[in-house]
């Protein structure tokens, strides 16, 4: 069992990781006296008390039962107080599995905590099942054995026994659980029903996904509105409480207050800098196009550990800044209200002397690297020959390339879908 305290301080402070930092093992580690940590999708993190167990999430459906084991091989305790970060499936689908675990034994169901927006989450996840487990399959689809694991491909996408909070705030909460103190504080990020914890007498945090080992996912191109501006103030005040020990739940937790502080204000000041330039360009009157490909991010903050874009990007993030502050339109008059997508493919092809044309210049430009024309292209080919094998052989050529040369599973996920997309057109008796 690793000692991930001395993992990350090493891989912070040689500024390489040469190790993964979001780790699922399902293996438990204790961090201190009283406080474990199941590395899993998401992590639990467990406090004993005088009460029974107070866990942070409860991971996915997939995983929950896995994550119950391996707490169980530390403590026998009754699970008293399940406290979710906030509502996404990673961290409350496991949650029917712990008050099944107490039910079989006879205890007590524990007290489920979450903010008071978990609930309308939970409505929307029922409404909007099917899109979301189609987001999650495209998503997912190309990490080995997520669908297998049930990441994208979960009967319901909201586990129909995942219990609703039985208690709730808004603001801010407190809570004293056989002499644990817990401090909980709402605050936009990822999501509009997030929250921290703040435990003073330890000097910990529990950080749920405002903190994950990557570039923050404050731009997801598939999910609802982020909110990265608030982010980075939710992050500098945590930096602010002289935390020694912070536990996210994806990826490794970290000690020190200098070195917790130090990581948290790089991440800020990231989200701070991508959210202020690209307000610049909006009150420039720039269009979102000109925005994209003007603001860059240092690529040397995105080589730190922490940093890295192997989840979102500051790309993504750029677009959800203009989403939250200037709405859908992207400044493009044709985009207003457009032709579809088939008929202007129609029409190039058209001026191209056929499909055939606008595909050949799409694989030269993939061999040359210009992958981002090379998609135009062959997007609107097979937009206006959509059972065209030939021209799918190619669209799945250009799209493998493409996910090759991504570093972000957003990326990744899109394009290797579009990719399986045309392979099977293209193989198609």
């Amino acid at each position: 069992m690793a000692d991930l305290l001395a993992l990350s301080s090493r891989i912070i402070d040689q500024g390489v990781a040469h190790e993964p930092v979001n780790r699922i093992t399902q293996e438990l580690s204790e961090l201190g006296e009283g406080v474990a940590i199941v590395e899993s999708f998401s992590h639990v993190v467990t406090f004993a008390s005088d009460d029974g167990l107070v866990c942070f999430d409860t991971s996915g459906a997939w995983s929950g039962g896995a994550v119950l084991e391996a707490i169980r091989s530390w403590s026998d305790e009754r699970f008293h107080t399940l406290l979710y970060t906030h509502g996404h499936v990673d961290h409350v689908g496991g949650a029917g599995a712990f008050l099944a675990h107490e039910e079989g034994r006879g205890r007590p169901a524990p007290r489920v905590v979450g903010h008071e927006n978990v609930a309308r989450r939970f409505d929307r996840y029922v409404a909007t099942d099917g899109y979301n487990r189609a987001i999650n399959a495209r998503q997912f689809g190309g990490v080995r054995g997520a669908i297998n694991q049930g990441i994208g491909g979960t009967a319901s996408f909201l586990p129909p026994e995942t219990p609703r909070p039985g208690l709730t705030f808004r603001d801010r909460m407190r809570l004293d659980v056989g002499g644990v103190a817990i401090e909980l504080r709402h605050a936009l990020g990822e999501t509009d029903d997030h929250l921290w914890a703040w435990l003073p007498e330890r000097r910990t945090i529990c950080a749920g996904d405002f903190f994950i080992w990557n570039f923050p996912n404050a731009g997801n191109p598939q999910k609802v509105q982020r909110y990265p501006l608030e982010w980075a103030a939710a992050l500098r005040e945590m930096a602010g409480t002289g935390a020694e020990l912070f536990i996210p739940a994806h990826g490794l937790p970290i000690e020190g207050a200098a070195r917790i502080r130090r990581v948290l204000d790089d991440v800020a000041g990231a989200l701070e800098d991508v959210v202020g330039r690209t307000l610049d360009g909006m009150n420039q009157g720039l269009p979102l196009d000109a925005i994209l490909h003007e603001v860059q991010v240092d690529p040397a903050l995105l080589e730190k550990p922490y940093l890295r874009p192997l989840y979102d990007e500051p790309e993504f993030v750029i677009r959800n800044v203009w989403r939250l502050y200037g709405g859908w339109y992207d400044g493009n008059p044709a985009h207003l209200k457009p032709a579809t997508e088939a008929a202007l493919g129609r029409e190039l092809c058209e001026l191209a002397g056929g499909a055939g044309a606008l595909v050949a210049r799409a694989g030269e430009l993939a061999e040359a690297g210009e992958l981002r024309l090379a998609c135009h292209l062959v997007e609107l080919a097979a937009a206006a020959r959509p059972d065209d094998r030939a021209v799918h052989a190619v669209r799945a050529d250009v799209y493998e390339r493409r996910r090759k040369h991504e570093r972000s599973l957003m990326a990744k996920g899109v394009y290797g879908h579009a990719a399986r997309t045309s392979r099977s057109v293209a193989e198609r008796d």
